[in-house]
């Protein structure tokens, strides 16, 4: 299912959602700038600058030292959230986020959203450092972000209905879903892709590296939590 809008209204500009959206292209884009070319030398210089702003799991454990502590590790978890490792990555977390951002910008205001977001994505990174504590790989992606949104935006507007494409092969259909299904079955898929990544590893099958699903997995419960936490008690906005 690929969501293209809600039928929950934006009572205000969205501004923070619009600014992130803004950022993580820009920086996607002159990401991207960095491997133009087929010379090696520019292909080792985008991975460098993953490797550099990535947010290293065996870094931030303290597990693994690397040659050059440039940016700090804590810094790291900050600009990997704008670091995105391909188009079909950052168009779909920036699809959800507009999607979905407005209207949990709308209940948060935009102050609180923007606190909201960042921590979201910092739980995300450290939910995944946890389960993966001596992995090397970078972990890059406005994912863990996010996924904090789906879980306000699940317990604000449960009923919502969502306006998705349904693919199965040649068949595509636009269909009207609840968003307690849309999002209910997202976090679904990434609880069993995550159990098959910890069971891999565990077997040695594979290193804890691709798609950090426990990432998504920790996003969306802080943003459940964060709601709560952060929410003013009449609903109000900044």
């Amino acid at each position: 299912m690929i969501p293209i809008s809600d039928d929950v209204p934006s009572r205000s500009v969205p501004f923070v959602t619009i600014g992130l959206i803004a950022a993580n292209v820009v920086v996607f884009l002159y990401q991207a700038s960095l491997g133009m070319s087929d010379d090696p030398h520019t292909a080792r210089v985008a991975e460098a600058f993953v490797t550099e702003f990535g947010a290293i799991p065996c870094r931030l454990s303290g597990s693994c030292t690397v040659a050059d502590e440039f940016p700090h590790p804590a810094i790291t978890i900050f600009t990997a959230m704008f670091l995105h490792g391909g188009l079909f990555h950052v168009g779909g977390n920036m699809l959800y986020l507009w999607i979905f951002g407005n209207n949990v910008e709308d209940t948060l205001g935009h102050g609180r959203f923007l606190l909201f977001y960042l921590a979201s994505g910092v739980a995300a990174a450290f939910a995944q450092t946890l389960v993966h504590p001596d992995s090397a790989v970078p972990m890059i992606g406005a994912s863990g972000a996010v996924s904090g949104v789906l879980g306000a935006y699940l317990f604000l507007f449960p009923y919502a209905r969502v306006h998705v494409l349904l693919i199965f092969g040649f068949f595509i259909r636009p269909v009207h879903v609840p968003a307690i299904i849309v999002l209910g079955f997202w976090i679904v898929v990434q609880f069993l892709n995550g159990l098959i990544t910890v069971s891999a590893s565990a077997h040695g099958r594979v290193e804890a590296g691709g798609i950090a699903w426990f990432a998504h997995i920790g996003g969306f419960l802080a943003g459940i939590v964060l709601l709560f936490l952060m929410r003013s008690r009449r609903g109000g906005r900044l």
